[in-house]
């Protein structure tokens, strides 16, 4: 039987971690392994999972290194075959891992699966069946918002959320550069596209399975972008050019310049008339730029993958 573990990464989860737990002890494919990345949390997360402490492997990290080194750091404890990594504000049907297990060993070029993920305040509406990048390099989770049973259908997707996303060992050791699954450098934010993207651009798969269910509090995405803090407001716009610099091709960014020239016109106006502050993220993005340049030219010796 194929080995599995979960990782999940936390900051400030307390109110959630518990219902985490409990859908992750409830599986009916055995668990090889728990493992929860704290953050540095600020709130009373220490107390809650003392209990857990027999059962769960826990880390308290001393800072808040985000949740892509969080989930890096558990992947390099783990031994298992397939890595699952969830929020903390995912709870899992009973049945999900080994739904996803079972779709995944249906290919060995299945590098990563997910299920149905529903909206924990209306379960009849969709959270996320996976990810989908249209023309323009814009990233969605594919049926958000939708009544569920419109998504009735498995199948091949684009990516998958990293909200409750089953990846396989093969795949994460294939696509890793220099030890990072997750680029470190996004901190938080579009980790999960960017590692879909690369994962096509290695060959691999990414599959949603309509019968593996979870609930999904989502988060900030509950408010208005206005609400979201800058730091999250500029790594979720810079990750995206970050991602697009790396696994994208000259060929199909002037393929598809038509589509990309509007929304990246219509994106600087916004930022430059209704939230400067963030564009003040390219300066980062320049600054890490000879290693971006370094991780283009490992995943550009790959075959690119058509949007």
């Amino acid at each position: 039987m194929r080995t599995v573990s979960v990782h999940i990464v936390t900051y400030n989860s307390a109110n959630d971690i518990i219902d985490c737990l409990d859908g992750v002890f409830k599986q009916s494919y055995p668990i090889q392994q728990i493992i929860v990345v704290d953050n540095a949390s600020h709130d009373n997360i220490r107390e809650v999972l003392q209990p857990y402490n027999d059962r769960v492997h826990i880390i308290f990290n001393t800072e808040n290194l985000g949740f892509a080194p969080g989930h890096n750091q558990a992947m390099r404890i783990s031994q298992a075959d397939y890595f699952l990594v969830l929020n903390p504000d995912v709870t899992l049907d009973r049945e999900y891992v080994a739904r996803l297990v079972n779709s995944s060993e249906q290919n060995p070029k299945i590098g990563s699966a997910t299920g149905r993920l529903l909206l924990k305040s209306n379960p009849h509406i969709i959270d996320s069946t996976g990810l989908v990048m249209n023309r323009a390099r814009r990233a969605f989770d594919r049926g958000a918002g939708e009544p569920s049973d419109l998504w009735n259908g498995s199948g091949e997707v684009f990516g998958v959320s990293g909200a409750a996303a089953l990846y396989s060992r093969d795949m994460v050791e294939d696509i890793s550069i220099e030890g990072q699954f997750y680029d470190e450098s996004f901190f938080a934010y579009k980790e999960d596209v960017d590692v879909a993207w690369r994962a096509q651009n290695y060959g691999w798969i990414s599959y949603y399975n309509a019968d593996a269910i979870a609930y999904h509090e989502r988060g900030w995405k509950k408010g208005s972008r206005n609400q979201q803090p800058l730091f999250i407001r500029q790594y979720s716009y810079i990750n995206r050019y970050k991602m697009i610099y790396k696994n994208d091709s000259r060929r199909n960014l002037f393929r598809n310049l038509i589509q990309i020239l509007p929304f990246e016109i219509a994106s600087v106006g916004y930022a430059l008339l209704r939230d400067p502050k963030v564009l003040r993220s390219w300066v980062s993005f320049y600054r890490e730029l000879p290693a971006l340049r370094h991780k283009k030219n490992i995943i550009q010796n790959k075959t690119n993958s058509d949007i």
